[in-house]
């Protein structure tokens, strides 16, 4: 059996109607796994579940919306999939939000909630749910997708690199917490991705020339080079891996 078998799990991605989210959902539902679509619109999610279910066969899909702001609505999400597939194996918590563009002296309080909230405490709040059945079990997966922000300071994203870093340690104390039971939980830190939320700068060829010229791949990456990392941490591959971020950022960490 291969390292990279996922037939017979079930995997939780947030966010996954697009970008990175959609394309390791895909490429779980390629190395065997069932999965479970979560963005904020149900017909979004619908239409990744119906394409998902197409390629791979009808039941290896579901769709369920969820706002990760809201726990009620992440509850939902978790139930709902444990009354479709039985478990949770694999969680992705990939879905994030930065509404805040600029230095730090000008971010208003409730957008700094917003993205601490939206992407540490919704993070904990979901792994809080799957957790105690994985550590039950002794076995399960936990991904949290971070960003090379979380490694770097900036002058225009600053609370979200404070997010993201904070997501990494989140994982690392999880990792201590929950090792003995053989939970792993990783973080995946993307550098500059063909994503929605990099297209201001993507679509600049003035802006994406100067960006690629300090990256050694001389590229942007592509949300599909994210999926395969989420299906190593997802796999046996990387069962003696917990507690550490994996950076794909073209070939510059700092």
């Amino acid at each position: 059996m291969s390292q990279f078998d996922l037939g017979g799990k079930v995997a939780i991605i947030t966010g996954s109607s697009r970008g990175i989210g959609k394309a390791s959902a895909f490429e779980l539902a390629e190395h065997g796994a069932k999965v479970v679509i979560s963005s904020r619109k149900q017909e979004a999610c619908d239409a990744v579940a119906a394409e998902i279910n197409a390629r791979y066969g009808e039941g290896r899909a579901i769709a369920v919306a969820a706002n990760i702001s809201d726990k009620a609505g992440l509850q939902h999400l978790v139930d709902a999939t444990r009354a479709a597939f039985g478990q949770i194996d694999v969680l992705v918590c990939n879905a994030a939000s930065n509404p805040y563009y600029g230095p730090q002296a000008g971010i208003a309080d409730e957008q700094f909630r917003k993205i601490l909230d939206n992407n540490i405490v919704s993070n904990h709040w979901l792994i809080a749910m799957v957790a105690p059945e994985m550590r039950a079990r002794k076995a399960g997966s936990i991904i949290i997708i971070s960003s090379i922000g979380g490694l770097r300071g900036s002058t225009l994203i600053g609370a979200y690199c404070i997010s993201k870093a904070a997501d990494m340690q989140l994982a690392r104390n999880l990792a201590h917490e929950f090792g003995p039971d053989n939970v792993r939980v990783n973080c995946i830190a993307p550098g500059l991705i063909k994503t929605d939320f990099a297209r201001a700068l993507w679509e600049d060829p003035e802006r994406i020339e100067a960006a690629n010229k300090t990256v050694p791949l001389r590229r942007i990456g592509e949300p599909e080079e994210i999926a395969g990392a989420v299906v190593f941490l997802a796999a046996q591959a990387s069962s003696f891996m917990t507690g550490q971020t994996i950076v794909l950022d073209g070939g510059v960490t700092i």
